[in-house]
């Protein structure tokens, strides 16, 4: 082991982070461009054969970017997707980067190494960083923009140059290391574990953008949400971000397994669509019937109509939520599970005024409030599993399959889980239980 990663490890002060050699090379869960047609027929595209873990070379670093020591990572869908190639391979994406010139160029490599989460300790800055010094603890932002687009400004996710870090960058946080900008970094809520806190950027802020932000849905206290796949990594931080802002929660999910995990979470309304047949390939016809039941359902519950719809399911769901929300109500999506091709109704949507917001991620200012929730206690992350690097495969495999719940940690430079916490008195003020609902006791 060379002696930075030792340092590290060892829980070293800064100047000894600084005195330490930089290593040549250092392990990665990364995919290869030569396995990019390794799926073609194949119907089960399985990530275990794709995602290798193994020594890739260090790149340089730029003046606006930091190295990272990842402490801990998660698991989110882009990595899954880029790991099945689909819907197009990632390679393309780092090419379309490096054509760019200068420092992108380094992105443009034979290997990708993925990751959209980290926690970790900063061992280098670049010679333009001002804000951040080795040996900061830190959550790394998974949206890189181009602080010289005149959009930027304005908000970050419709600027041109916006890139998700570790799915359209290469250097991702699935490794030992990772390059990010500067201009990515948060300090690490000090009660969390280094895998509690490197599980909740992606997910949390994209929930926080959809429902809170005046860019989403801009949910007001009182209003009725209906979360469709409320016990995953984005619908369990929905349940929480609704009862925060007042709301009430009328959560979704697949199974009496994950019905009692979201009771658990303290959702108002639990929905097992096992149970009401909702979900899956549907005529329009049947669409309709299906919101029908569900609204009806919803109303007895709660005496109304949901004003909001929080849909990243896409193809099985979309129609119904278009459906079933309220006059003048709001469908915002980020993504589509299930298929990125919609059907509904459009008469639903244009004669009762309602609303289809496009969301996807968030912007700095929304990552930073979001962060300053899980600092506050506020919200809690929801890890279900953790892996060792070693089996970053295997993580992503059950994640693929839908077998999890919440989130999905990687361990990677922590030697074991509960390691990181500098603030233990607030951690046992919000209790071990509260931080972890959805994880099995013991």
């Amino acid at each position: 082991m060379d002696t930075l990663t030792e340092a590290v490890i060892a829980g070293a002060p800064p100047e000894e982070l600084a005195r330490a050699d930089v290593p040549p090379d250092y392990v990665a869960a990364h995919l290869r461009i030569e396995d990019t047609g390794m799926f073609a027929g194949v119907e089960d595209k399985d990530v275990r054969k794709s995602l290798r873990v193994g020594r890739v070379p260090m790149p340089e670093l730029a003046p606006d970017e930091v190295l990272v020591a990842v402490m801990a990572s998660s698991i989110n869908y882009n990595s899954v997707w880029s790991a099945m190639f689909e819907p197009l391979p990632t390679f393309g994406f780092l090419k379309r980067y490096g054509r760019e010139g200068g420092w992108a160029r380094r992105h443009d490599q034979p290997y990708h190494v993925v990751g959209s989460d980290c926690a970790g300790v900063v061992v280098r800055v670049g010679s333009g960083v001002r804000r951040w010094r080795i040996g900061d603890h830190v959550l790394v932002g998974c949206i890189q923009v181009d602080d010289q687009e005149p959009a930027t400004h304005a908000d970050g996710m419709i600027s041109a140059g916006q890139r998700a870090w570790g799915f359209e960058t290469n250097f991702g946080a699935l490794a030992h290391y990772a390059v990010a900008r500067a201009s990515q970094l948060m300090p690490k809520p000090g009660h969390l574990t280094w895998e509690e806190a490197a599980s909740v950027m992606l997910t949390a802020t994209t929930s926080y953008r959809m429902l809170i932000s005046d860019k989403g849905a801009r949910m007001k206290l009182g209003d009725i949400v209906l979360i469709w796949g409320a016990t995953g990594g984005l619908g369990a931080f929905a349940v929480q971000l609704v009862k925060n802002a007042g709301g009430i929660p009328v959560g979704v999910v697949g199974s009496a397994e994950k019905a009692a995990l979201l009771r658990r979470l303290g959702c108002d309304v639990v929905i097992n669509r096992a149970d009401v047949g909702i979900g899956g390939a549907a005529t329009p016809e049947e669409t309709v019937e299906q919101g029908k039941r569900l609204g009806r359902l919803i109303r007895k519950e709660v005496g109304e109509d949901p004003h909001i719809a929080f849909d990243y399911i896409g193809r099985a769901t979309f129609g119904i939520s278009v459906f079933v929300v309220r006059r003048g109500g709001t469908v915002v999506t980020c993504g589509s599970s299930s298929g990125f091709q919609h059907s509904y109704d459009n008469r639903y949507l244009w004669m009762n005024s309602k609303r289809i917001v496009g969301s996807h991620a968030a912007n700095m200012q929304e990552q930073t409030e979001t962060n300053r929730l899980f600092a506050l206690g506020r919200l809690t992350p929801v890890l279900s599993a953790v892996y060792p690097l070693t089996e970053a495969a295997e993580a992503a495999r059950l994640v693929q399959l839908n077998r999890h719940t919440g989130k999905v940690g990687v361990r990677c430079l922590a030697p074991r889980e509960g390691l990181g916490v500098t603030d233990p008195e607030l951690r046992a003020r919000i209790g071990a239980e509260r931080l972890n609902p959805l994880r099995p006791p013991g």
